[in-house]
């Protein structure tokens, strides 16, 4: 963006977030408050200082309100989040702006997010340029457009595409926003100052009269408005899994139908308070802070990350080729090698299958999959590596396998390469010991389909080299990922968990709880699937053959339940057998209850010699969180996780918890650390070799402190 000498002058003052300055007859109004124009207190008063200013001052005749930087305003400002609110607030500023006997102008550019897209639809005038992003995210922190923005948008937009626009949180650019009607025109170039100025003296020229958006037209087609809401309604009610603020923005609107506009702003600020006062939003900003604290290393501190300009893959099957894509799509070429022609063939196959889907969609042009495809090529030979900046190894998962492939990378990887495994659960400090550079040895485990799950686990060996650590962030940051930094052991943070979790649900089965009654309490707290629906989708055999490899080392006088292996000797894997825990109709990918399964069930109970009992909902969700908490608070214990927020961070990206309820950890603390400690020491009655207390909960418990007081910043 270009502002002019004057206005940039004007701008360098950093103590005076909003400046203004008479262009003619257009008060220029610049908000500059790095790095994007958040709209602190200071940001407030400015702007409505500048009006006051407006309105006395007979030589101004309409108002120009821009962003210097690289934004109009992005947003709150989050470092008010959780502090005693300041005057004025956001709404007032806005209804100052509308007030103006002047025409006021919103030229923006960059974001216009939030509070910032509320200041522009309180302007009577909108212009954007191109690059322009407009939005009303809040949901995504549990809350609703508070400064109007219910109110404004559908009265500007209609119903539909402003619930469209609040519910989803979703950034529009400029050519959309101008086909809604959310602004009146879109700039030729992207010099926001010359295209603001034009247009207001265009305004000016034609005697255009002040436009309040409060007066709006868009929902004088009541019937089609409510429909509209209705459907909002009915959609919301299946899809919002327990989070309120998406019902609340569609009752929001629906005052915004039926009531005055002031009338419609009480209702709004009302249920905005409400929502600001949630477990809900506080889960929601948490998650918020933490998914930005863990992209944060220590060793990014002392070290600077190597180049990655070309990238390998080794392995074409599900997972490498997701992570070809992945790695495609962030521009850079891909050398992808097999063991065999026909199975090259195949995994250059599964990659196109990505991008054809899309095709399918009309989310990518033919073309634009054929530029893609280009920069990937595969070989059968590992030599094609020679020059590969960075290798992921996605072969099966099994120790032998691995170390060949690895000895194989140490023949024919140039000096300095990153030699990176994408193993689940194997000991990667074993796999760097089997090479000649340990030191450039690292974890880094996708999450299937590595194309689309945003989680990636960076999994640090004892013998790594911290640049290599810093280089496997940065990847993540190019891949679009985030990524946590994890410590060696079986699992990692994640699988680790997911293990301990997993085996308190069987546990609960083989005590009287049925599959499908566990599965159901997971979804009603506001999991996407059930634990036994992510078994049959992952496929039954994935769990079985770490079953069995553990087997060894298993203790035998910890509980075993056996009723998934009956299911497995079977061939019952999942949706790809048609049937695992649930059955699944010719195609189907949702599954029904298969009265066989209870059966064996049945039958496994005898065979225990368990009389089966009934338990809650509210039973089973005490135990399956107090598993995951307590083995949480493990891998923090034992520095596997550097903070409890990482722990948090892996469970909200890679394993489906309630981005609402803030990771297991967070909620651990909305439910009390001394009644989660209570529940496992009641639990431990019954075995008290799986519900072993963590030391780091006891220890906490006895401090009288939480798991937050251990996020402390890297």
């Amino acid at each position: 963006m270009a502002l002019d000498p004057a206005a940039s002058a004007l701008s360098a003052a950093p103590t005076v977030p909003v400046t203004h300055e008479l262009r003619g007859k257009v008060l220029l109004v610049t908000i500059d408050n790095p790095p994007v124009n958040a709209l602190g207190v200071d940001v407030r008063r400015g702007l409505a200082a500048a009006i006051e200013h407006a309105e006395a001052n007979a030589a101004v005749q309409a108002v120009l309100i821009v962003g210097a930087g690289r934004n109009f305003i992005a947003g709150a400002d989050i470092r008010e989040f959780g502090k005693p609110p300041q005057s004025p607030a956001l709404p007032d500023v806005c209804n100052r702006i509308e007030a103006s006997h002047k025409p006021v102008l919103a030229a923006i550019h960059g974001a216009a997010l939030g509070g910032g897209l509320e200041i522009a639809l309180a302007a009577h005038y909108r212009l954007a340029v191109p690059g322009a992003k407009l939005g009303l995210p809040e949901v995504q922190l549990g809350l609703l457009p508070g400064a109007g923005g219910t109110q404004r948008t559908p009265r500007l937009i209609g119903a539909e595409a402003a619930l469209s626009l609040m519910l989803s949180g979703k950034h529009i650019g400029a050519q959309e926003a101008l086909k809604l009607g959310l602004v009146d025109r879109v700039g030729a170039s992207d010099d926001i100052l010359a295209e603001g100025l034009a247009y207001a003296q265009e305004l000016l020229a034609a005697h255009a009269p002040v436009r309040r958006t409060r007066d709006a037209q868009a929902l004088a087609e009541r019937a089609a408005a409510q429909a509209a809401i209705d459907a909002a309604r009915a959609d919301t009610a299946k899809k919002s899994r327990g989070l309120f603020s998406p019902l609340k923005i569609v009752d929001c609107v629906q005052a915004a139908l039926d009531q005055s506009f002031e009338e419609g702003q009480r209702v709004e600020r009302k249920l905005f308070l409400e929502c600001l006062e949630s477990p809900q939003r506080a889960g929601l900003v948490h998650a918020f802070f933490a998914e930005r604290e863990v992209q944060k290393t220590p060793e990014a501190k002392s070290a600077k990350p190597r180049a990655i300009e070309t990238v390998g893959v080794v392995g074409g099957g599900t997972m490498g080729a997701g992570i070809a894509v992945a790695v495609l799509d962030a521009g850079l070429p891909v050398t992808m090698i097999e063991r065999d022609d026909a199975s090259l063939a195949r995994g250059r196959a599964h990659v196109e299958k990505v991008y054809d889907g899309l095709i399918a969609k009309g989310r990518m042009k033919p073309e634009a999959k054929d530029a893609i495809l280009a920069r990937l090529s595969g070989s059968t030979s590992y030599d094609a590596l020679a020059s590969a900046d960075l290798v992921i190894e996605a072969v099966f998962e099994e120790m032998g396998v691995k170390q060949a492939v690895f000895a194989e990378l140490d023949r024919v990887c140039k000096p300095g390469a990153v030699l990176a495994t994408n193993t689940s659960y194997l000991d990667i400090d074993a796999i760097a010991a089997s090479v000649k550079r340990p030191q450039d040895v690292i974890g880094l485990h996708f999450f299937s389909p590595a194309n689309i799950m945003k989680l990636l686990e960076v999994v640090v060996p004892s013998q790594v080299s911290a640049d290599v650590v810093a280089t496997a962030f940065e990847l993540a940051k190019k891949l679009r990922k985030v990524p946590v930094r994890a410590g060696v052991c079986d699992g990692f943070i994640g699988n680790r968990v997911l293990a301990v979790y997993r085996t308190a649900a069987d546990h609960m089965i083989e005590d009287g709880a049925s599959p499908y009654q566990i599965d159901k309490a997971v979804r009603d707290f506001g999991y996407p699937m059930g634990p036994y629906q992510v078994v049959d989708l992952a496929g039954g055999d994935i769990g079985w053959a770490t079953r069995k490899r553990r087997a060894a080392t298993r203790d035998p006088k910890a509980r075993y339940v056996q009723i998934a292996d009956r299911l497995c000797e079977r061939g019952w894997f999942g949706q790809k057998t048609g049937r695992g825990f649930y059955l699944y109709a010719q195609g189907a990918r949702v599954g029904t209850p298969d009265p066989e399964v209870e059966s064996i069930i049945r039958a496994e109970r005898e065979r225990a010699g368990i009389e089966p009992r009934s338990f809650s909902d509210e039973e089973i969700l005490r135990r399956y969180m107090a598993a995951m908490i307590n083995e949480g608070a493990n891998v923090v214990h034992e520095k596997i996780a550097l903070r409890p927020l990482d722990v948090d961070v892996t469970f909200l990206y890679g394993y489906g918890f309630p981005r609402h309820r803030g990771g297991p950890m967070h909620y651990a603390d909305t439910v009390g650390l001394v009644t989660v400690l209570a529940d496992i020491r009641e639990f431990a009655k019954e075995d008290p070799l799986f519900w072993k207390p963590s030391p780091l909960l006891v220890e906490l418990v006895e401090r009288g402190a939480n798991f937050a007081s251990l996020n402390t910043a890297i």
